[in-house]
Formats: C-alpha cells, sequence, structure tokens
C-alpha cells in the first residue's frame, strides 16, 4: 500500500497520483500545492512526510470577525504591525519550523514568523491592513497547523519566568571562586612578605564576597526556616540555616579579632552546592501544562442568534402601521457574553460551552470526555444539553439555561480540592530525617560545649560552632534534589511528564491505582466493531459499504472505513433520516442501517448496552455491528504485574456494558464502578483516602479533574501531550501506560538510592565531628570535607539512577 507523500498516512485504494506522487486525501494534495506555487518544497526535503492533514475548518473560525475577540488576541496593534500568538499542536519536526518560519513567502502581509519549538507555538508580525487575524488563521489551516484557540486565550495574562535561582546561583558560583582563590596562600600557609602584608585585605575581601551569598543567595533557606519553626516543623533548612548563619558570624568574627581566616569558603561552597542541587532539580516542561481547567477545552466564541424586526414595505405612508416581520442574524459572541435566554447555533464537532435546551435539529452528543460515556447520546427537542459535549450530527439550535461559570461541568471547578495545595500535605523523606538529625545535632552541641566549659573554657565556644559548621547537613540536602531530578529526567524521556520531583517519592508509598476507562484503558482512536447475524451477500455488502459512504454520521464513518474493502457501487436512491439512520437502494437491493426501530419490523429489541448499527436488506432484518471500546495494547498484564503491589480500582463514567470483559483481564481483588458522575468520582478516592489508602488516579477527561486533583497523584493520560489534558500532577503518554508498573518500581527504588546516600552522608558528619568535639577543626579541613561530601554524593546518586534507569531498560 503506498503511503501519502505529505503526511505518511496509508493511501486509500485506489490514491489520489499527483505529479507522480501519492496522496491520501484532497487536503495533503493541496497542501503540497501550496508549497510547491511558493517555492517551498524544501518543506518535504528537511524531514519525509512531515505535514498534517488539514482538516475542515470552514465556518470554524467565523468569530475571528468580532473586534472583540480580536482585540483580546492580538499581544501588539499599533498602526501597521499587528502581533498574536497561538498554540499549534502539530508542530513537530524542523520543517514544521522551518515553513512556518517562511509564512512571509505564502502571504507579502506576514511580515515574520518565530517558531518555539518546545512549547509549540509561534509568534507572528503581520499587516491588518492586507491580512485579517482570520484569513491569517486560515492561512496556517491549510497547510495543516491549525491553531488552538480556546476560552484560556480570553483574556490570557503573560507568564511570569522566575530566573531568580538562576541569579543567586551564578552570585554563589562567582562568589565561591574567588573566596577559594583568596584563601589558598592560608590553605597551605605559604610565607611570603607580601602575602603577609596584604593577608587583612584578604580576609575583608573574602568577608565583602560573603555578604551577597549570605543575604541574597541564601536568604530562601532562612525564610523557610523561620516559617517551618513557626509552624512548628524542623525541616531540612533549619540545620542549614543554622549551619549557614555559625559558618558566617564565627568567620567574621575571626577576622575581626585576627584569630584567622575563617570559613568563608566553606560556607559559600555550601550554599553553591545547595542551589546547584536546587537547579537540577528544578526540571520543568514548558511545552506542557499540568494547570488546565475547562477553559482550555471551550471555544472562545460561539454563534449567537440575535432575532430583529423589520418594517414590511407596503404602499400606506403611515410607517407605525406597518406590519413587520421577524429577522434572525447570527452573531459571533464571546462565550462570557452568552447569558440565559439567548439562543446560540452548534454546528456539526463543535463544543457546546453551556447548558441549555434544545429548540430546534436533532442532537447527537458525545459527551465521551465529559462523563465517560462512550456512546454519544440522542436528544431531542426540549430536552436539556449539558456543556461540554460535541455535536455529531449537523446543525441544531440551544437557549442557553446558564451563563458559561454556572454550568453543571464548570461548577465542578468551585470544589475546593482544586485550589489545595498538595505538596503541604506532603512530608518528604529529607523532611522527616532532618527532624531528628536536628535534633540530635543541636544536642550534641550543647553537651560538647558545657563538657569543654569544664575542661578548658577557652575551647568551648570553638567546639560549639565547629559542631554546628560540620553537621550542616548539605550532603543530605543533596542526596533527595539530585536522585530525583535524574529520576524526573528518565520518566521523561519514556513520557511520564512529572509536574515536580517530589512526586516521585509519593509515587513510591502508592498502594492504590484506580483507573478510568474511556479514553483512560480504550483509545479514542478507534473501535472494535464485530457483526452479529445473517451473513451478507456480496451484493448486499457493497450497496450497504455505497450507502454508508454517502454518509456524514460518526458511526457510518467508521462502519465504513472498516468495510471500504468489499468495494462500492453507484447508489440509484439514497437518503438520510437524521437521528435514525440511513436507506440505500441499488437495483433490486434496498439496504437500512442505523437503529433499531428504524430497520426492524417491530420485534422486541434485546438490552444492548453498546453502541450498534442495525441492518437491514428489502426489509429483512440482517443483523448487526456491534461497537467495543478498544482496550489500549497490554492492559492484561499491567493489572496481572499491579495486583501484586497495590489495589486496583476500576471507576468509569460509561455503562457496565463491558464489566464481563473488564472481570475477565482483571484480578479478583479488583473493584469495577460504573456510571460514575464526576463529583462521584471525587467523593469516591476522599473515601479511600480516609480509610488511610494512598490513591493514584489515573484519568483522562474533564469528568476525572476533581479525581485527578483529590488523588494523592493524579496522572493524565493522553494520546497527544500537547493537546488539551485536565488538571493533574504529571501527563504521561497512552502508549507507556502498559508500563506504568516499571515506573512506580523504579520510583521506590530512588527513594532507596536516598537513604543509601543519607547513609553515606552520615559517614562524613561522624568524621567532621570527631575533629569538631576535640577543638581541632582548621579551615583546611572544613574546607576539604565539606565540599568532598557534597562531591561524591552527588556523583553516587547520578551513578546510581543511570544504573537504575539501565536495570528498568529506560
Amino acid at each position: 500500500m503506498e503511503t501519502c507523500y505529505h503526511c505518511g498516512d496509508a493511501c486509500p485504494d485506489p490514491a489520489i497520483v499527483h505529479q507522480e506522487k501519492y496522496f491520501c486525501c484532497n487536503g495533503c494534495k493541496t497542501v503540497f500545492d501550496i508549497l510547491n506555487e511558493n517555492d517551498l518544497t524544501y518543506y518535504y526535503d528537511l524531514q519525509a512526510t512531515p505535514g498534517k492533514t488539514p482538516l475542515d475548518f470552514e465556518d470554524r473560525f467565523d468569530y475571528l470577525d468580532n473586534q472583540n475577540i480580536i482585540d483580546q488576541l492580538l499581544e501588539f496593534d499599533e498602526q501597521e504591525t499587528q502581533v498574536v500568538s497561538f498554540v499549534i499542536p502539530n508542530i513537530h519536526c524542523s520543517s514544521c519550523i522551518w515553513v512556518l518560519e517562511n509564512l512571509d513567502k505564502l502571504h507579502p502581509a506576514v511580515k515574520s514568523g518565530l517558531v518555539n519549538f518546545p512549547q509549540k507555538s509561534i509568534c507572528i508580525s503581520y499587516d491588518s491592513s492586507e491580512i485579517s487575524l482570520k484569513e491569517l488563521v486560515l492561512l496556517l489551516c491549510r497547510i495543516g497547523y491549525e491553531p488552538n484557540i480556546s476560552l484560556e486565550d480570553f483574556n490570557k495574562k503573560e507568564k511570569n519566568i522566575d530566573r531568580s535561582l538562576i541569579y543567586k546561583l551564578g552570585v554563589a558560583g562567582f562568589a565561591f571562586g574567588n573566596i577559594m582563590f583568596l584563601s589558598f596562600p592560608e590553605y597551605f600557609e605559604v610565607s611570603e612578605f607580601w602575602l603577609d602584608e596584604f593577608k587583612f585585605l584578604f580576609r575583608w575581601l573574602m568577608f565583602a564576597f560573603a555578604l551577597p551569598v549570605v543575604f541574597y543567595s541564601a536568604r530562601d533557606y532562612f525564610i523557610s526556616a523561620y516559617k517551618g519553626l513557626r509552624a512548628g516543623i524542623l525541616n531540612i533548612d533549619v540545620p542549614i540555616a543554622i549551619g549557614i548563619l555559625v559558618l558566617f558570624l564565627r568567620s567574621t568574627l575571626e577576622i575581626i579579632m585576627d584569630w584567622g581566616t575563617g570559613f568563608f569558603d566553606s560556607m559559600v561552597g555550601l550554599v553553591f552546592f545547595l542551589l546547584l542541587g536546587k537547579f537540577f532539580q528544578q526540571k520543568t516542561y514548558a511545552f506542557l501544562s499540568f494547570e488546565r481547567d475547562y477553559k482550555s477545552y471551550f471555544p472562545i466564541a460561539v454563534t449567537q442568534l440575535i432575532k430583529s424586526k423589520t418594517a414590511v414595505a407596503e404602499d400606506n405612508c403611515d410607517s407605525q402601521s406597518q406590519p413587520t416581520k421577524t429577522k434572525q442574524n447570527e452573531l459571533q459572541t464571546p462565550v462570557y457574553e452568552v447569558k440565559p435566554g439567548d439562543r446560540i447555533l452548534i454546528r456539526n464537532n463543535e463544543l457546546i460551552p453551556t447548558d441549555g435546551i434544545l429548540m430546534k435539529g436533532n442532537a447527537l452528543i458525545d459527551y465521551s470526555f465529559v462523563t465517560g460515556e462512550a456512546a454519544p447520546v440522542a436528544k431531542k427537542s426540549g430536552d436539556k444539553i449539558y456543556a461540554g459535549g460535541k455535536q455529531k450530527a449537523g446543525i441544531i439550535e440551544i437557549e442557553v439555561t446558564k451563563a458559561v461559570e454556572q454550568s453543571y461541568l464548570t461548577q465542578l471547578w468551585n470544589n475546593k480540592v482544586f485550589s489545595k495545595t498538595k505538596a503541604t500535605t506532603f512530608e518528604n523523606l529529607t523532611d522527616q530525617i532532618s527532624r531528628r538529625f536536628t535534633i540530635s545535632i543541636l544536642s550534641i552541641a550543647f553537651v560538647a560545649g558545657i563538657i569543654w566549659i569544664i575542661l578548658d573554657p577557652s575551647k568551648a565556644f570553638n567546639v560549639f560552632t565547629a559542631v554546628l559548621i560540620v553537621a550542616c547537613p548539605c550532603a543530605i540536602a543533596l542526596a533527595a534534589p539530585f536522585t530525583l531530578g535524574n529520576m524526573l529526567r528518565i520518566f521523561g524521556k519514556q513520557q511520564l511528564y512529572l509536574k515536580d520531583s517530589s512526586l516521585i517519592e509519593q509515587m513510591a508509598q502508592i498502594d492504590t491505582v484506580v483507573f478510568d476507562k474511556t479514553g483512560t484503558l480504550t483509545s479514542h482512536q478507534k473501535n472494535l466493531i464485530v457483526y452479529k447475524g445473517v451473513t451478507l451477500t456480496e451484493n448486499e455488502q457493497q450497496v450497504l459499504t455505497s450507502t454508508l459512504r454517502a454518509s456524514n454520521h460518526p458511526l457510518s464513518r467508521a462502519l465504513y472505513e472498516m468495510l471500504q474493502s468489499q468495494g462500492i457501487c453507484t447508489l440509484d436512491n439514497f437518503s438520510e433520516v437524521t437521528g435514525k439512520g440511513v436507506v440505500g437502494v441499488y437495483g433490486s437491493t434496498s439496504v437500512k442501517a442505523g437503529s433499531f426501530a428504524f430497520v426492524s419490523s417491530g420485534e422486541q429489541e434485546e438490552n444492548a448496552t453498546n453502541t450498534q448499527v442495525h441492518v437491514s436488506t428489502n426489509d429483512e432484518y440482517k443483523g448487526t455491528y456491534v461497537f467495543y471500546n478498544n482496550y489500549r495494547e497490554g492492559m492484561e498484564a499491567l493489572f496481572s504485574e499491579m495486583s501484586n503491589t497495590v489495589e486496583l480500582v476500576i471507576l468509569s463514567g460509561d455503562n457496565d456494558g463491558e464489566k464481563n470483559y473488564l472481570k475477565s483481564i482483571l484480578p479478583k481483588s479488583a473493584q469495577l464502578k460504573f456510571n460514575q458522575k464526576p463529583d462521584d468520582k471525587l467523593n469516591f478516592i476522599e473515601a479511600l483516602q480516609q480509610q488511610g489508602k494512598k490513591v493514584m488516579m489515573i484519568g483522562d477527561g474533564l469528568n476525572d479533574a476533581g479525581a485527578l486533583a483529590q488523588s494523592n497523584i493524579g496522572i493524565a493520560v493522553s494520546e497527544n501531550v500537547n493537546v488539551f489534558s485536565p488538571a493533574c500532577d504529571g501527563i504521561i503518554d497512552a502508549t507507556k501506560l502498559k508500563e506504568l508498573t516499571a515506573f512506580m518500581s523504579l520510583s521506590k527504588a530512588s527513594v532507596r538510592v536516598i537513604k543509601y546516600a543519607f547513609i553515606f552522608s552520615l559517614f562524613y558528619n561522624l568524621i567532621g565531628l570527631g575533629f569538631a568535639l576535640t577543638g581541632n577543626l582548621s579551615p583546611v579541613v572544613a574546607a576539604i570535607l565539606m565540599p568532598l561530601s557534597s562531591i561524591s554524593i552527588v556523583i553516587f546518586t547520578t551513578l546510581s539512577t543511570f544504573l537504575l534507569g539501565r536495570r528498568f531498560n529506560f
């Protein structure tokens, strides 16, 4: 089978052949023509089959005629220069970057295009007097790069990037290098006239370099320690802040009193390594968003129907007595301006932004992303329609009953769980150890000080401060950041993107895993279709395939894709009854396909829980095509592996039509719950936590958002990580879901590495305490011991995590 020259998809038989190249559809062929006519075919030289098939975008961007919406989207608007930025999920390779940054060759009014590849976005400068924003968006759509414009873009705020850690690290690094350089003569006790002459200057220079490190680079440790103490918590920053403060005060005292050079080098080195650990841990995925809500999913505008009365012209000159007629106009209105009582128009494949009542048309609503229900729901005039569904069968008219912010779906975000910060409720391993560590060190310091007051009061102060200096838990504080930072990168390479590294520690404690079904365990991309009934003749199959081919209903299209190899014929007659089914006639063969009531002659239909398309030929019922969810590869093996270590729960918004199948692939101990609304899911997770369970929720849709937020770790499954996923702690590519057990095992192994590193660092602390308690801690010993412990911990954790990744084939 030939593959498309533009997108690489398999071509149908027969394929479209154009300029000796094969194309899967006219959309791909059109994009090729556009690029070819504008001398941009280098696009195909950079990367083979780099394109994406352009989707139908007719009328989809009419709202960009509304100046209010344009004003909200533009980042700069002055005279003949306008600047706008779009997220384009289809950006995926160097060819995409090249063609998007050469948009000016496709339209002269485009001044420049700058692609941000990690964020899958483009910033375009253009002249609105020659090309409107709508025309610019349509130009992007025609070449297969449809921008993702959602309600989130309305009143969007500029993102502030915090670079303060880099600045603090730079200051500490600069000071560390200079102080080490100035300390060398005293380390090696070099006796030279000029060095002795400038010794005091060197010491005060070291003091000067240390000041910005203490009061700027290290200030977060003081703030954290202060907040911890106020809250009654002895976190790891308490002994670190004590260590930094004691190092600085004792060193200052030593140079004032001319006792020695002090420990400025050790203090600045300590802060530098600690900040380096923070920087390493601060891995972010700029192209992902973990904080999305319904605004990222909802459209920015909707088509509103406005009624206006116009006078009917008559010979009578008295205008007041003239009859009037009502005229209905379409107006593109921002979603936030839609209010109860308004009439809105929803076209095929458009998303319903608010609750309302169906006034006209036959609705077939796909609520799978909102409720988890896989089968589209048919609605008739007068039925309630809820926000979040996608219309799948033509145009409908809805009367709005609630504003967007008050709809059933958006009310979910008023739950307090969305304002709770999970990090504040989790005590990590480092904090657990630091509590005992701090109490022990303070006790040792005071006891040693008292003993030396009795033995030799002149050494008591030195011993007391020396214990606090060498016991500063630099190595302990570095163990977790470097271990978890490395693991975060390993997870990211395997397409599990976590919001922060502390989640790896939390993953190691999980004892219950809850899965959503539709879209999580099953794929959105393809259904498994099985025919049950009397075998159709070859002629009947051809007529059925041809009938389905003429329909745009999503079930007809899915069935046609499966049957198209059976061949087609030119129908003598075709008709479609919206919401019921289709009829095709060829010669003496008549085929009906659709609901049971439409194709049958009165027999009782058995209770069906799966989506079905029934078929009859010449008014004789033949059978039905049953649509089953297509479960992702490796789910049975995943459940088998996980059942050894965690409890499993299936929490689905769908009906229980596939309960028996799920039972066959799940362990007997697994719980199954169906028909669960978003609130039910959230409450179920909360109930598990009240039983002391550590819960990981795996979901994909808006209906899982509350449960994902409530769980200890919420992981969103996505078939394209660059498009919408609900607010969560992590995003996993759908193809990697089967490796979830390996990720959990790796997280437990990471915690073991941290514990070994703690034991390793304790060894250094004991050596240092030996010097301190005997009153023999010199600046040289401190300068060697403290960086050595930090570097060895970094090497140990880096090597350990690298080997762990290899062991798990990551």
